[in-house]
């Protein structure tokens, strides 16, 4: 249920020397590229995250073994003793000094970040979303008006975190501006589906949470069995699309 998408680059067009490389520990860089969240500072993390690893792949940037975009930012782990440095250098400045030539060099500009929509089918309400009739109360909206703002428009994958596979998804509509719950259930089950602060979040496993839950999907988003176990990647993008009680436990049943 994926396919290539574009994100028009007028939106994470932005100069490409405002970033700044720090060191987190012995072993981590971090590439922060704003002081606070927005939609156009996510989406050029994202972009220069899939550059960055398209490099690694190539042979490129030796040391660092994982990638890891997040809201603003992007962490490198690498391993000090495979770091190419010059006589006299430490690792770490090694790895910025390759990093601000390929930052300096990468054209994000003129072009289009290439991603992934993947659609997710989504019951909600009843026992897949029992949150759904409160956060419609809480908004002002009715349960049907929730699902259509949750449905009207693919989203982005902000970042993936908390566990491996969780997605954070946004930004939605400001009516769905709802905080977490007070009380965090002690276990949310797989594929469901939670809403708070104009953010969406899909468990990929039984997990405990304390977001919102206003449905639930019967695919898996994460799988160690396949060869990306992460359904879905920071940059990419999801449509929710509703389906009723039937179709998700007909779904249910063919699921590997």
């Amino acid at each position: 249920m994926g396919q290539p998408a574009t994100v028009d680059s007028s939106v994470i067009h932005q100069a490409l020397h405002a970033w700044q490389i720090v060191p987190c520990g012995d072993a981590c860089l971090i590439i922060q590229f704003a002081a606070q969240f927005s939609l156009a500072a996510n989406r050029h993390a994202a972009a220069v995250a899939r550059q960055i690893e398209a490099q690694r792949s190539r042979g490129s940037l030796v040391g660092i073994t994982d990638v890891v975009p997040g809201m603003v930012s992007i962490g490198l782990h690498y391993r000090a003793e495979r770091v190419h440095c010059l006589a006299a250098e430490l690792p770490y400045r090694s790895l910025t000094r390759q990093l601000e030539a390929l930052l300096g060099s990468l054209e994000l500009r003129g072009g289009e970040a290439t991603s992934m929509e993947i659609t997710l089918p989504v019951c909600y309400g009843g026992e897949h979303g029992p949150d759904l009739d409160e956060v419609a109360r809480a908004c002002g909206l009715t349960p049907s008006e929730v699902i259509e703002l949750h449905t009207r428009t693919p989203m982005d994958v902000l970042m993936l975190g908390f566990a491996p596979g969780h997605a954070y998804i946004g930004e939605f509509d400001a009516r769905l501006a709802i905080p977490r719950r007070s009380t965090p259930r002690t276990l949310v089950a797989k594929g469901s589906i939670g809403v708070a602060n104009r953010q969406s979040v899909i468990y990929p496993t039984d997990l405990p949470g304390g977001w919102n839950l206003i449905g639930r999907t019967p695919l898996n988003v994460f799988d160690l069995a396949n060869a990306s176990p992460c359904l879905l990647q920071a940059g990419d993008r999801v449509r929710f699309v509703a389906i009723d009680a039937e179709q998700f436990q007909a779904l249910t049943e063919v699921r590997p």
